[in-house]
Parts: structure tokens; sequence; C-alpha cells
């Protein structure tokens, strides 16, 4: 947890953007696998509820009453029996003056706290939210996403988009533990090896240095799927391992980063020939990334770079432009460049992608592909982005495409059918926008470049 005074600033910061109403914030309960007492999933605290009261007890709900100028943490102390079994914590008095609140309530006083007045509140993700919600306000679930607070939304968007020093270096901190499982996972990687032992190990380093990964581990030879989960596979000689992993540290800050690499060590030249192409369209965002610029415009110049390309090898065709526009490039790169990160590893995404990643200047795209792309909106300094670009052969993919007949003057079909055995590349890193660019994220760099990867597997032998 920060300190006081940062939470505090917070909310009297949320109360200059929301101008009246009451803002209701609804911390995570437990989410227990099969039967209420197997706590099986770790807990995790909301985290628009985590940036404003700081406190990570299951039960909690953040109260701001702007127009009396009084905030409100309401939960339950718990009992006796719970304390056998679990250990004493602290009272919600005592958790609501780590953080600078005076008052509390028990939770059977909300509905009278919030009956008759204006009730801001977050879409929320959770069924038990849900039924409080309608508990709470008498609207339907299936209601709740379009009656949540546009006005508290953006505010929270506005505050959370821009990290501040003591957030970055958290973030770092993640980092930090993203590189130990990203070359803990390099070493191991030879034939023979299953996939869910790697992807186990990778787990069990972020558990052990953090508190969990940030999302669930990709480590897959079919790269081209995805989210493609460890399988009970074993590696097999001449394919490509892809490893698309993170960190959640102490304070709930994380790390998202991917890595492709040679199950034996050695690249191919073919596969050395499409993985060029992923780093330079990594390493173009990464110079033109900068406070002012369209994060829509990274996306599509990384597009035309990676067609460009795609056509030296004579796997695309045609005018770059004219591919691009049509959508064509989407076959090797059916996702954004990347995503805002922070306390989420898609950052705030539950809020809505048309909040979080765009505004009225720019609004996402409903071409396939691009339209993926969780954000468009200029870059800010302070702004967290991942740099992800990839390309994939899915079989299923080009042979829907060949049978549609689509884009037939841009895409190479014939030689693409030798490729449907690839796999697939990404290269992901994390980088900050800074005052007049961007840098990298984490002191250790997870070796990338053809020859560090290829030197850093020979070293692990």
């Amino acid at each position: 947890m920060f300190n006081q005074e940062v939470y505090v600033s917070r909310r009297a910061e949320l109360k200059k953007l929301v101008k009246s109403g009451l803002i209701v914030i609804f911390g995570n309960n437990e989410s227990p696998c099969n039967y209420p007492n197997n706590g099986y999933y770790p807990f995790r605290q909301d985290s628009s509820f985590l940036y404003y009261f700081g406190q990570r007890r299951d039960g909690l709900v953040g109260v701001i009453d702007i127009d009396n100028d009084r905030e409100i943490l309401i939960g339950d102390d718990i009992d006796i029996e719970d304390i056998v079994w679990y250990g004493s914590v602290d009272s919600v008095s005592d958790l609501a003056a780590q953080v600078g609140i005076a008052n509390t309530a028990p939770m059977k006083d909300l509905t009278n706290i919030v009956k008759g007045r204006q009730v801001h509140f977050l879409p929320p993700y959770r069924f038990d939210t849900k039924i409080q919600i309608m508990d709470l306000l008498g609207i339907h679930p299936d209601q709740q996403k379009a009656a949540a607070s546009e006005e508290l939304i953006k505010a929270v968007v506005k505050m959370r988009q821009c990290k501040s020093d003591i957030e970055i270096a958290e973030i770092e901190k993640a980092c930090a533990i993203g590189y130990q499982m990203h070359t803990h996972a390099i070493r191991l990687t030879r034939p023979g090896v299953s996939e869910k032992y790697i992807g186990g190990q990778v787990d069990g380093m972020a558990h052990s240095l953090g508190e969990h990964e940030s999302f669930a581990t990709i480590f897959t030879q079919h790269g081209e799927i995805m989210h493609g989960n460890p399988s009970y596979r074993l590696l097999e000689e001449g394919r490509l391992a892809l490893c698309d992993a993170g960190a959640e540290n102490a304070e709930n800050y994380c790390s998202d980063n991917t890595r492709t690499f040679p199950v034996n060590g050695k690249f191919t030249q073919r596969q050395l020939e499409i993985y060029s192409i992923v780093e330079a369209c990594h390493d173009y965002a990464l110079e033109v990334a900068k406070p002012g610029v369209l994060w829509y415009d990274v996306h599509m110049n990384v597009c035309r770079l990676m067609t460009d390309k795609l056509k030296e090898i004579g796997l695309m065709k045609g005018d770059t432009e004219e591919a691009v526009q049509a959508g064509a490039h989407a076959m090797f790169l059916p996702h954004g460049l990347g995503h805002m990160m922070g306390m989420d590893v898609h950052d705030m995404e539950g809020l809505g992608q048309n909040y979080v990643g765009f505004d009225d200047e720019i609004q996402p795209s409903t071409q396939f592909g691009t339209n993926a792309l969780r954000c468009g909106k200029r870059l800010q300094e302070g702004f967290v982005m991942t740099d992800e670009p990839g390309i994939y052969f899915i079989p299923a993919l080009i042979d829907d495409w060949r049978a549609q007949g689509l884009h037939k003057d841009f895409i190479n079909y014939e030689l693409l059918e030798t490729y449907k055995d690839f796999g697939g590349i990404r290269i992901e890193d994390d980088i900050l926008i800074t005052k007049d660019g961007c840098r990298f994220l984490g002191e250790e760099r997870i070796p990338y470049h053809p020859k560090d990867i290829e030197a850093f597997m020979a070293q692990s032998v």
C-alpha cells in the first residue's frame, strides 16, 4: 500500500471531476472453486477500488459523498470463527483510518446510504457485484453496463491513464519479475520438455517473486493461436516456442512480455526471415512513439512496414497502401500493436474500450484485425503501452480467406500454403511514454535479437 496521502489526494481529485452525487466503488469478494471454503482462486481486489481506497480485504465498498464532502468505508468486521481459520485482521475502522477515511458503516447500512441519491458506479464485471447493485438500485444486471456513470468512467480513466512516478516504480518491479519468468522459460526450452512443464515453471516464478501472473500464461509451439495456453505436448525439434507472460507485483501493478525462440536454440533461415520482420516492426514503434502521436497511426504504419517486408519475400503483393486499407495485412497480424498497461494488464479495459483506448477524436475500427486494436488515441507522457507486433500463419484463416477469394490481389496464397506448419511469432515489450519519446520498462532486457537469443540458449544448455 502507498502512504495515506496518495489515496486522500486521489479521492479529492475524483470529487473535483465528478461534480455531484454519490460515488460507490465496489471492492471484490472471494471467488471460491467448487465449494465455499475452497479458496483455490487467489483473491484479487478490484483495481479502481485499490486505486482510491488501497485496501486488499474482501467484502468492502467505498463511498464518496460529493454533496456532503464525506467518505465512508463500508464492510463488516470478521467474526471469531473466521479468525480461527484465517487469523486476525484489522477492523474496518482501522482499514479506513489507514487510507484517511473517518467514517465506516456495516454492509447492511449501504441500502439507506444510497437511497434516494444520484449514484455513480462503474461497469460491474462480477456476478455477485451485479446482484448487489440490483438489490441496492433495482437495476437488472443486463442493464447495468448501460446504467454505469459515464461521468465517473471518464474521470477514472483521466486519472489512471497517466502513471505517476510511484506507479512507474511499481511497474518496473513487475517487469523485473517478468524478466525472471521469461529467461527461466528460455533456459528450460529444449526438445522433449512439455509445454505444461515450462508454463508451470513460469507461473511459479511469478507466484514466488510477486503476487501472481498478470494473466494466464501463454506457452506454446502453436504461436499462431493468440491465447495458446500450455498443453501436454512435448516440444519438438525445428519448432518455435512462444512465451507470452507477465507478473503482478506486491502492489498489483503488471508486466507483459512476449518472446519467441527456437526449441533447439537455432533459428532456421525461414524462421529468421519472418522473425526479422517482426523485430523491425517492434523497433519501429520504439522509434516513433511519443506524446501527441496517435497510437492508431503507429499501428497502421507498422502494418505498412510489415506489408512491405512480406512483399519482399513474396507472401504479399500489390500496392502496400491499398492492401493495408483493405485489411489484407490482417491475415498475418489479426490484432492490435499494443494496449495500455498498469494495475490491469489490459489497463481499465472493463470500463469500456471506447473510453479507455479511444476518445472523441478517434473511435475503434470495425475492420477485421484493426478492430482488435485496444488503443488508438493520442499518446501522453506517463502512458504505459505494450509494443507487440506479430506475424501468424493460421491454417483455418488461410483456408477461409482463400475459399472466399479475399484479398487475392494482395496475398500470394500459393506460397502461403507452404507456411501452414510455421506457427507464429510475437515480440512484446512494455514502454513508458516520456516527455519527448519513449523508453523500455524494466532494467534488464529479455533477449529478443536473434543472435542474443541463440547465445543465451547456448549458455543455458
